[in-house]
């Protein structure tokens, strides 16, 4: 009698030893903790989230006009929005455009197969650990009271988010380039410069393109968000009209907040997808 094939694969198969089983429970053990713990001290209420669904429900309805006033009331407002979604629109694309500027010497100066000396390596880490650190929102905070009211201070916070998220990303993946052409170009005596340029670059322009129209993304939707502390663009809109209760015209601006927002990830998806 054959014997039976699956059994023996089945039997084939070494178990986990009981260490590795044993860490895995204990791995399990202490994320439930974790969650059990955090639970209780964050007040997390489940019921309370489905009993306060009625009062979402109302303020909701508070957003969206009566469809007969619709028209009239919307048509009133989206004139008004022209020039703050165009301001919006100039501070993510100017704090994404600096913020990639800055960032590109500060990421081959963080990769460990492209920095000076590993004292400049751990210099730039740490600048770019320190911003990164900083929410883009908290940065518009600090700089609108040291600069001025409007699109200046959120255009400097994206500008800053946007160093610490592209040269992160950007050198981890200089990091892991092929280092092949890397090695070539220097047993044939090419610089620094020359190295980076013609087998670095290379290597990683499609990606960190991908990367900066991620980051413009973000800084579209950030943006929407540094304006409700004074830093200028859609935002600035926003919190007024929430400041006077006029919720014809915070429902307003959240369905074309809503709209931009999707038509801009739509083409970034487009673009990345044929840079990639």
């Amino acid at each position: 009698m054959a014997p039976d094939r699956p059994a023996l694969a089945a039997a084939a198969v070494p178990r986990p030893p009981l260490v590795s089983r044993l860490r895995g429970l204990v791995s399990l053990a202490v994320v439930a903790a974790v969650v059990a713990v955090a639970y209780r001290q964050t007040d997390f209420d489940i019921v309370a989230l489905f009993t306060g669904a009625a009062d979402f429900w109302r303020f909701f309805g508070r957003l969206v006009p009566p469809l007969s006033e619709m028209g009239s009331n919307w048509g009133a407002y989206l004139p008004q929005l022209a020039k703050p979604l165009i301001e919006t629109l100039q501070i993510a694309y100017v704090g994404t455009f600096f913020g990639t500027l800055l960032a590109l010497p500060l990421l081959f100066l963080a990769s460990a197969n492209t920095a000076i000396d590993p004292v400049t390596m751990w210099v730039a880490r740490v600048l770019l650990t320190v911003l990164r650190s900083i929410p883009d929102l908290l940065w518009a905070a600090i700089l609108v009271p040291i600069l001025v009211v409007g699109p200046l201070p959120g255009a400097v916070a994206l500008t800053l988010f946007s160093i610490g998220v592209l040269a992160k990303l950007g050198s981890e993946t200089v990091e892991a380039i092929d280092p092949g052409p890397l090695e070539a170009l220097r047993a044939a005596g090419a610089g620094r410069l020359a190295t980076i340029v013609y087998a670095v670059i290379p290597q990683v322009a499609a990606t960190m393109v991908s990367f900066v129209l991620y980051v413009f993304e973000i800084n579209v939707r950030a943006s929407v968000i540094i304006g409700l502390v004074g830093a200028g663009g859609i935002g600035f809109t926003l919190q007024q009209r929430l400041n006077f209760f006029d919720y014809t015209g915070v429902g307003l601006i959240i369905v074309v907040i809503f709209a931009v927002v999707l038509v801009i990830d739509a083409i970034s998806v487009w673009a990345r997808s044929r840079l990639i």
